[in-house]
């Protein structure tokens, strides 16, 4: 028996009359009632009772009628959710982001724009460090992690970059380093060799090693070694302890509104190499699902990037 025997038989059914039911389905009406035969020899029992001017159900056409609707009613949606997971249109998402990533406006833009255009997607989140979202991303734990610069290597792993922002020295109000600047300079620009005696307060260097190791070279361009007072989870805990002052640190450009009436951000002159954040896709790099794929495209589209080319 197959689907199509089913089709055939309902469509007799439903027009009570094997020449017009041929006619909805394309075919002659011989090989028709050749079909709806074989299925009743195959069923051992007659699903119609011909008569001149068409035919009517048998107690067990009736019943069988019933039950075939069913069948092909449950292949319909099977085929409908398996065409839309196939697409992407439904399915799951693990996210994972780091504290300083999620500062950023276009991871909210991302994840929101997502779960906009995919609402059939169900989507859970997960904080951590980078450290900890690249190992996620490679034992399964999340589908995709949002971070800043990317941890390390692996065969199994990809990285994305979507964007680079500057990165900003965050200082006490009142530090000595901004008596030469106005009150009213939004931006000063203070020169990172003027940094050698600070305490200086970092994510501690397994969370967030691409700018730690960047800093500590950057320093060292500049003819010192940073003395490191605090090392901390998160970048939002630096900028706690700045305004406590405990110490100054580094941050990106987008979480310059953080403690704002408490710290004051300056640009930082100087730096070799130059100091940035970037944001950072990473995830499996292979058998990626639809909705992990949508989620790249997506992402890459937002930050502008060109969407990739999949075969």
């Amino acid at each position: 028996m197959e689907l199509r025997h089913l089709r055939y038989f309902v469509m007799v059914a439903e027009e009570r009359h094997f020449t017009r039911a041929a006619a909805r389905l394309n075919m002659q009406q011989p090989p028709l009632s050749q079909q709806i035969r074989a299925l009743e020899d195959e069923l051992g029992f007659d699903l119609f009772k011909r008569h001149p001017k068409g035919v009517d159900l048998t107690a067990g056409g009736l019943v069988f009628l019933q039950e075939a609707q069913d069948i092909l009613a449950r292949v319909k949606e099977g085929s409908l959710k398996a065409s839309r997971a196939a697409h992407g249109i439904e399915g799951q998402l693990c996210i994972g982001f780091t504290s300083s990533a999620a500062a950023h406006p276009l991871t909210p833009q991302i994840i929101r724009a997502f779960r906009e255009r995919f609402p059939g997607v169900a989507v859970s989140l997960k904080e951590g460090s980078a450290q900890q979202l690249t190992e996620a991303a490679i034992d399964g734990g999340v589908d995709v992690g949002i971070l800043r610069a990317p941890v390390g290597g692996h065969q199994s792993i990809e990285f994305h970059r979507l964007l680079n922002e500057e990165m900003l020295l965050t200082l006490p109000v009142g530090h000595r380093l901004l008596a030469d600047h106005a009150a009213q300079d939004p931006m000063p620009v203070i020169a990172l060799t003027s940094l050698s005696d600070e305490p200086f307060i970092l994510v501690r260097r397994p969370g967030a090693p691409g700018m730690y190791a960047n800093l500590i070279k950057a320093c060292q361009n500049a003819g010192f070694n940073p003395r490191i007072a605090f090392e901390v989870e998160r970048m939002l805990t630096n900028v706690s302890l700045v305004a406590a002052g405990a110490g100054i640190s580094i941050v990106p450009a987008s979480m310059k509104d953080v403690h704002k009436d408490s710290v004051v951000y300056c640009r930082i002159g100087g730096a070799r190499p130059p100091l940035h954040a970037p944001v950072t896709l990473v995830c499996r790099s292979f058998n990626q699902l639809p909705p992990l794929e949508n989620f790249i495209d997506l992402s890459r589209e937002l930050s502008g990037r060109k969407a990739l080319q999949r075969p």
